[in-house]
């Protein structure tokens, strides 16, 4: 009998590796595959490069694995050297393309690479960690003008994979993922002005999400869901 796998991409940060450890407590996925830029990834695959993204899906196919989950656990918001902007005067090109980079660009090329993978005749679930700053319609502060902007792209992204995704499979499930604040190095400068109680350790927020995923149907791909289920309008 064929194994149920699900890929975790950017196992190796905080919410990655959670996901993946949570995936394989649980008892719906025979096994977990690990891809990231450490050294214990079984081909590394760095968000930035497209030729590593297409040599993790070519391993994958090379060894006839078909992932039922795609699990996309990456983001930036900060460097050590730069922050997100808090005015338009803090506009950098370089920077903008940079978040674009690994919250917008590296995403949707794991989808090129990872979808065509996936069984067509089953349900599938391909989901991208995003962010409620990047709703249009809920943006009442402004700032972080790159990190919002790359986020909404990515969640334009989600809702036109599910649109092409459906006609090849109506029961795949392609969805973003809006973990709240979780207390890793990404939220790390932006921890002090969180609510008690909503800063969430990896664990707990990979647990939520899975949660979250579980509770989907294909009626539901397209759409970005909060670590509460509350659905997210763009």
């Amino acid at each position: 009998m064929t194994q149920k796998t699900a890929v975790v991409i950017g196992a190796s940060g905080g919410i990655g590796a959670a996901t993946a450890d949570m995936l394989e407590q649980e008892d719906e996925y025979d096994r977990v595959i690990r891809f990231s830029r450490a050294s214990d990834s079984p081909v590394t695959l760095d968000l930035t490069a497209e030729n590593s993204i297409a040599s993790a899906a070519d391993w994958l196919k090379e060894l006839n694995i078909k992932p039922s989950l795609v699990f996309v656990a990456t983001g930036m918001l900060h460097s050590d050297q730069k922050g997100p902007e808090k005015s338009m005067r803090e506009l950098d090109a370089d920077w903008m393309l940079q978040t674009y980079q690994i919250n917008a660009i590296g995403p949707a090329l794991v989808a090129k690479h990872f979808l065509p993978l996936m069984p067509k005749e089953e349900i599938i679930k391909f989901a991208a960690l995003s962010a409620r700053v990047g709703s249009v319609s809920d943006n009442r502060l402004g700032g972080w003008y790159g990190y919002r902007a790359a986020k909404a792209a990515l969640n334009m992204t989600i809702r036109n994979l599910s649109i092409e995704w459906t006609r090849k499979n109506k029961r795949s499930i392609i969805v973003a993922l809006h973990p709240g604040t979780v207390d890793t190095g990404l939220s790390k400068p932006f921890q002090s002005n969180v609510p008690p109680g909503k800063l969430f350790d990896s664990e707990r927020a990979a647990l939520q999400l899975l949660d979250v995923l579980d509770g989907l149907k294909p009626v539901d791909s397209g759409k970005i869901f909060a670590w509460d289920s509350e659905e997210i309008k763009p």
